[in-house]
């Protein structure tokens, strides 16, 4: 079972003040919630939380059947999605995953790529170009990428952004899926998102 502890972390950017003192403890099963208004921090605090960026100060702890992960190793227990992730748009939506499968080092399983491609709609566009996908069909890829190594927590920054009403109803499948088992965090301000969440981060509550 996988445990993140964030411990008074604090964000600075030069002289300018993000947030401070943000503490939790996220525990399988739950889903916790990171929000408020534009500019308040909510996705710096979700890079902080995947060791995409250092915090100023406190950190963030990953523990798996309570033995620490170490930094460097974090990525394989958590999937990210967000609408500032690239995808390599020279290759097919099937090549990015393959290629992801071996960035992250894991066997490549061509029955669970399409099983992912079909679930979100993209199985008969499977072999085109990405740089030819809409916006919506690329954040679509990006759900796919993000499940595919089958991670205990997805970190979602924007979850609906760029979907249409199908692919949001595909999403929220997911997130009901997913934390029968895993974790999630979600950073929004949409109020069915939050809707979804049994613990609640507001930034705009947070001392700077």
């Amino acid at each position: 079972m996988l445990r993140v502890e964030a411990i008074n972390i604090k964000k600075n950017f030069g002289n300018r003040k993000i947030f401070s003192n943000i503490n939790f403890t996220l525990d399988s099963k739950n889903v916790l919630g990171i929000t408020g208004k534009n500019g308040s921090g909510k996705s710096t605090l979700v890079k902080i939380i995947a060791g995409i960026i250092s915090a100023t100060n406190g950190e963030v702890k990953y523990f798996i059947d309570q033995k620490h992960i170490e930094q460097p190793e974090i990525y394989k227990y958590y999937g990210f999605v967000s609408p500032y992730l690239q995808l390599y748009e020279e290759f097919s939506a099937f090549e990015n995953l393959e290629l992801i499968s071996k960035i992250r080092n894991i066997m490549i399983d061509e029955n669970r790529i399409l099983s992912l491609l079909e679930r979100f709609g993209l199985l008969d566009r499977k072999d085109d170009y990405v740089r030819e996908y809409s916006s919506g069909m690329k954040q679509r890829l990006k759900y796919a990428a993000a499940l595919y190594h089958k991670p205990d927590l997805l970190i979602l920054d924007e979850p609906r952004s760029n979907l249409d009403s199908d692919g949001i109803r595909i999403v929220y499948d997911i997130i009901q899926e997913h934390k029968e088992k895993g974790s999630i965090i979600i950073a929004t301000n949409d109020l069915e998102d939050i809707q979804l969440c049994n613990n609640i981060i507001d930034l705009n509550r947070i001392p700077k």
